[in-house]
């Protein structure tokens, strides 16, 4: 019966802010009783599909499709997900000593060694962000003895074995610093979107720290939220 729901809105044959079935009727169609359906309705209201209902009947939401994990992580499968050609010049690509700031993200101390990349990324060769990359050494070390002009990092961890979890992101907006204004082709100022991210292992140990800069023309972000259901976005207090 889910299936069924997801694939009549998936397809538009129930279109944003069409009623859904009624429990009478979807119990009929099924030929099954109404605990049966009641439990149908409520995954789908949980994924952000239908409506609380309340009283009345639910309709078909208005929603944002969702990423695959893989997807979230990876500029390079976000792209191939939307049907661009992902492109990267690596600036830089260093071994070096973690600043407090880069230690208090990565829970190490400040000095132990990390591994950091700059990297203009492009889709269909047109440029749209700037990836700062950082490592503890026991993990970028795969890194270095890779090409990352060659594809995706996140692609050739999974490929060395690197166990990436779970991932927190965080998105505002800053102006656009030296290195941004240089490689994003923009006035020092400028605003720019960004997305912080911090990958764990299935532990809870940080193993990535990322700082991505967008140009704004280029890149949205959305998110659905559904009454009674929990919410991928959360507004957190300015610092």
């Amino acid at each position: 019966m889910v299936t069924y729901l997801r694939r009549e809105i998936a397809s538009g044959h129930l279109g944003p802010g069409q009623t859904v079935p009624s429990e009478s009727e979807l119990c009929a169609r099924f030929e099954t009783s109404r605990g049966p359906v009641r439990q149908a309705l409520g995954i789908l209201r949980d994924e952000g599909l239908i409506s609380s209902g309340r009283g009345r009947r639910s309709v078909v939401l208005e929603t944002v499709p969702v990423q695959p994990f893989d997807v979230a992580l990876s500029f390079t499968q976000w792209c191939r997900e939307v049907g661009m050609e992902p492109g990267q010049r690596t600036e830089s690509m260093t071994r070096s000593w973690a600043t407090r700031a880069q230690a208090d993200s990565l829970e190490i101390d400040p000095g132990d060694p990390v591994v950091q990349l700059l990297r203009l990324r492009s889709a269909d060769g047109v440029p749209i962000m700037l990836e700062r990359l950082c490592y503890p050494y026991e993990v970028g070390r795969h890194v270095l003895s890779f090409d990352p002009d060659s594809g995706s990092v996140y692609e050739r961890l999974m490929a060395s074995g690197v166990d990436i979890h779970h991932a927190t992101r965080i998105l505002d907006a800053v102006g656009a610093d030296e290195d941004d204004s240089r490689l994003l082709g923009v006035d020092p100022g400028a605003p720019l979107m960004r997305l912080r991210r911090r990958a764990f292992t299935i532990d809870g140990r940080p193993i990535e720290w990322s700082d991505d800069r967008y140009l704004p023309r280029h890149a949205q972000f959305a998110s659905t939220a559904v009454r009674g259901a929990a919410n991928g976005l959360s507004m957190l207090k300015g610092l």
